[in-house]
């Protein structure tokens, strides 16, 4: 019986990376709730990168200000950070590590699981700098579901790197990461996505003030609320079936009180929300989504069996590209390049009311929809080898299935 300590690091950029390590999070509980070895787990989540230094705080809001409002802009921040590599210079470490190398002291974590590109090269140096390295594993877990991702997922000083699929692990490996650091086991998405709904899809309508048995399209304008949701939703009018909408506007109180005004002249019935803490309850309550490209909001999506229309008209961030050539290529999302696109998809789309029967594709792991547990269990074995067992046995089950 031992007592372990692990440590989950990301930043606020967007939503998707909190959203990954709740997901890890929730899955480790699950996984020592009966703990069979008597071992106590203890978790610590924290956004360090926001809280490193006021340079690295300046450079999150840049990064959420471009996602709300000028999205189109950001291939510059991404080939900027590229060029530059700032996680992984010795300013960027001069300003970040003495933040990071007192976490690591007063935490003393037996691992760290960092779920952000900005995070890893800083935590790998602070290991060595503080003389934890060796003693304390160091896993990342990448969320970028295709091989156009942030460079700074290559850490080949990590442990362990957790990747979505093939796509993402040869890139790494390109990058320098030793193939055998490397293991494919799919997204980070949280449990809930794969268990039944706790209400149900009439009675959630219902409560919104919508009809029970419409067809549902859900506007999701993110985390940040941008994009060009305002006028798809303003196209919905067009449609000639019977519909109706909920509006997500994410972080963005200006686009919260615009929706609203133009919710109130829409003919088609809507509810209009800044943001719900229960998406996966959402997700099941509704027959499409609309959203931009972010690679956990559309494996979320794909974990509920939910179609979606992905809002590339403006050309989507560099590392949400090559998710959208996987998931329209997979049949699982169609395009919208203009807004008008979004009434024949509409009309057109056949719910299925059955979803959990919707088998999804094996490529690219997009059948993996319950791999957060995966990683848990890699977590979990840096402390006790028996849950690499458990991981083993996982995976063979899973060759055969195949």
């Amino acid at each position: 019986m031992a007592n372990f300590r692990i440590g989950l690091v990301f930043s606020d950029t967007g939503g998707g990376h909190r959203s990954a390590t709740d997901a890890i999070h929730c899955a480790i509980q699950d996984l020592v709730k009966n703990e069979p070895n008597g071992h106590h787990f203890e978790l610590v989540t924290d956004n360090v990168v926001e809280k490193t230094h006021p340079v690295n705080r300046a450079f999150v809001d840049f990064y959420n200000h471009l996602l709300r409002n000028n999205q189109r802009l950001m291939k510059y921040y991404y080939a900027f950070i590229h060029l530059t590599k700032p996680n992984d210079s010795k300013l960027g470490y001069s300003l970040s590590g003495p933040y990071i190398e007192n976490w690591l002291r007063r935490e003393q974590p037996d691992i760290v699981i960092s779920v952000h590109p900005m995070s890893n090269q800083y935590f790998a140096k602070a290991l060595k700098c503080t003389g934890m390295s060796g003693k304390v594993k160091l896993m990342t877990v990448v969320t970028d579901p295709s091989n156009e991702l942030w460079r700074g997922w290559a850490c080949p000083e990590a442990d362990l790197t957790v990747v979505p699929n093939e796509l993402a692990r040869n890139q790494l490996i390109a990058w320098g990461v030793e193939p055998e650091r490397v293991r494919i086991m799919g997204m980070p998405v949280n449990p809930d996505f794969i268990k039944p709904p706790t209400v149900s899809k009439v009675d959630f309508r219902n409560h919104l003030g919508l009809h029970g048995d419409r067809l549902t399209v859900c506007i999701n304008a993110g985390w940040a609320g941008g994009g060009n949701m305002l006028a798809i939703y303003r196209e919905l009018s067009r449609v000639r079936r019977p519909i109706q909408a909920i509006f997500l506007c994410g972080h963005n109180k200006s686009l919260y009180e615009k929706v609203r005004k133009e919710a109130r002249r829409c003919p088609i019935p809507s509810a209009v929300l800044p943001f719900h803490d229960r998406m996966s309850d959402l997700m099941a309550a509704v027959d499409l989504m609309v959203t931009k490209a972010g690679g956990l909001t559309t494996f979320e999506a794909i974990a509920r069996r939910l179609p979606m229309a992905i809002d590339l008209i403006t050309e989507p961030m560099p590392q949400e590209a090559g998710n959208v050539k996987i998931i329209v290529e997979q049949g699982l999302a169609s395009a919208v390049y203009r807004p008008h696109d979004i009434v024949e998809i509409v009309e057109n789309m056949q719910p299925v009311k059955d979803r959990d029967s919707v088998v999804l594709p094996t490529a690219y792991s997009l059948d993996q929809t319950d791999a957060v547990y995966s990683m848990a269990r890699a977590a979990l074995a840096f402390c006790d080898p028996a849950y690499q067992s458990s991981l083993e046995d996982r995976s063979k089950a899973e060759v055969e299935r195949h």
